[in-house]
C-alpha cells in the first residue's frame, strides 16, 4: 500500500511516518518545513527517518537513508501543480493530510497563513484525491471546532457552528469541504478530531513544551483564567495508534441509516465520516503542572492571567465511536505521559 503523509516534519506526522514505515507501507512524506517554530527541530525530527538537512532541494524527492520504503519531499500544499504532478505520478491508495497552519492564538494575528495553507491547501489535496483516485483521504481536524459549546463530553454529534477562532474555522472548513467531495465524487473521507496532543518531539508552541523549558531554566509560566482550565490530554502514541487503525481498515463507507430529517453531523450518506480521537479524560491544569514539577524536580513560578481569546475552559473527547468502530483505547495516563516528555526533552536539549 503507498501511503502520503503531509506535515511528515511535524510532531504527529513524524510519529505516524515512523508507524506506517516500520509496519512495513510504502510511504512518502511532504512538508514545505515552515519557520512557524524552530526549522531545526523539524530537520531533527527528519534526520530520525533518514532524511537529512543538506539533502532537501525544494521539489526534489529525496531517499531515506536508513527505510528503502520511505521519502521525503519538501513541497508546500498551496503549490497546485507540485500537488497535482506528485499525485499523477505516484497513486496513492491512502492520502493521510496533517499538515496545516497549527495554533489558536496565532491565528489571532496571522489569519491569512490559516486560509492559504488550511483551505487552499486542502482544496488542492482534495481535488487531487478526486483526479488521480486516492482510495481514502484521512485528514486532520481538531477539538477546537467545539468552540462554545458546553455539552462534555464532546460528541461528533454534536453541533459544532460556533468556533472562537480562525483556526478553529479553518478545521470546520475541512469537514463541510470534504463532505462535498464525498457526496459529489464518492471520496471516502474521515476526519480526526484530535484532543490536545503532546508527547516527545512535540511543537514548542505547546502547554507541555512551554511549562517544562520554563521550569527547568527557573523561569516564570502564564497560567490563565487563573488555572481554572482542563484538557483532554492525549499522549502521541495514543493519536498515533488511532490514525493507523483507521489507516489499515476498509476505507469510509456511507451510513446506510442517515436521513436527511435528523442529520448526524459525524457521518452521512456519503462516504464521509468524523471521529474524536482523544483521552477522554480531561486534566485539571493546575495538576497538570504539579506533574511537571514532579518529574522535573523544580518548582514552577507560576504568573496567574486571565482567560485568553480563542480559549476555552474545558476539553473532553467522547470516544465512543472510534472505540465501536476500531477498538481504539487510549493507553496512557497524563502522569505517564509527561514523564516521558521530560526524558526526552532533558536528553534532547541537555537541560
Amino acid at each position: 500500500m503507498k501511503i502520503l503523509v503531509t506535515g511528515a516534519s511535524g510532531f504527529i506526522g513524524f510519529h505516524l511516518v515512523n508507524r506506517l514505515i516500520n509496519a512495513g507501507y510504502e510511504v512518502t512524506g511532504l512538508d514545505v518545513i515552515n519557520d512557524y517554530y524552530d526549522i531545526n527541530l523539524k530537520y531533527a525530527r527528519l534526520a530520525q527517518t533518514g532524511i537529512y538537512k543538506e539533502e532537501i532541494h525544494y521539489g526534489t524527492p529525496v531517499k531515506s537513508k536508513l527505510y528503502n520504503n520511505y521519502r521525503f519531499l519538501q513541497l508546500k500544499l498551496e503549490d497546485k501543480e507540485g500537488i497535482d504532478d506528485l499525485f499523477k505520478a505516484e497513486h496513492f491508495d491512502k492520502v493521510c493530510n496533517l499538515a496545516a497552519q497549527a495554533g489558536v492564538r496565532y491565528s489571532l494575528t496571522n489569519p491569512e497563513a490559516y486560509i492559504d495553507s488550511n483551505i487552499i491547501g486542502f482544496i488542492n489535496i482534495l481535488e487531487a484525491c478526486r483526479h488521480h483516485s486516492a482510495g481514502h483521504l484521512i485528514y486532520a481536524s481538531s477539538s477546537s471546532v467545539y468552540g462554545l459549546n458546553e455539552q462534555t463530553p464532546f460528541s461528533e454529534k454534536d453541533n459544532v457552528d460556533h468556533p472562537i477562532s480562525l483556526y478553529a474555522a479553518s478545521k470546520k472548513s475541512n469537514e463541510l469541504m470534504a463532505h462535498t467531495y464525498s457526496h459529489l465524487f464518492n471520496l471516502p473521507t474521515t476526519g480526526l478530531r484530535f484532543f490536545t496532543v503532546y508527547g516527545p518531539w512535540g511543537r514548542p508552541d505547546m502547554a507541555l513544551f512551554i511549562f517544562t523549558k520554563a521550569i527547568l531554566a527557573g523561569k516564570p509560566i502564564e497560567v490563565f483564567n487563573n488555572g481554572n482550565m482542563e484538557r483532554d490530554f492525549t499522549y502521541i502514541d495514543d493519536i498515533v495508534e488511532g490514525i493507523f487503525r483507521i489507516i489499515k481498515g476498509v476505507p469510509t463507507k456511507g451510513n446506510p441509516e442517515w436521513t436527511g430529517l435528523k442529520p448526524d453531523p459525524s457521518s452521512s450518506a456519503a462516504p464521509y465520516r468524523i471521529y474524536n480521537i482523544g483521552n477522554s479524560k480531561p486534566v485539571n491544569l493546575m495538576d497538570f503542572i504539579r506533574a511537571i514539577e514532579k518529574h522535573t524536580g523544580k518548582k514552577a513560578i507560576i504568573q496567574y492571567k486571565p482567560m485568553q481569546s480563542g480559549d476555552v475552559k474545558k476539553t473532553w473527547a467522547n470516544v465512543e465511536d472510534m472505540f465501536e468502530d476500531y477498538q481504539y483505547k487510549p493507553r496512557y495516563s497524563a502522569e505517564d505521559g509527561i514523564a516521558l516528555f521530560v526524558d526526552w526533552y532533558s536528553g534532547f536539549y541537555k537541560a
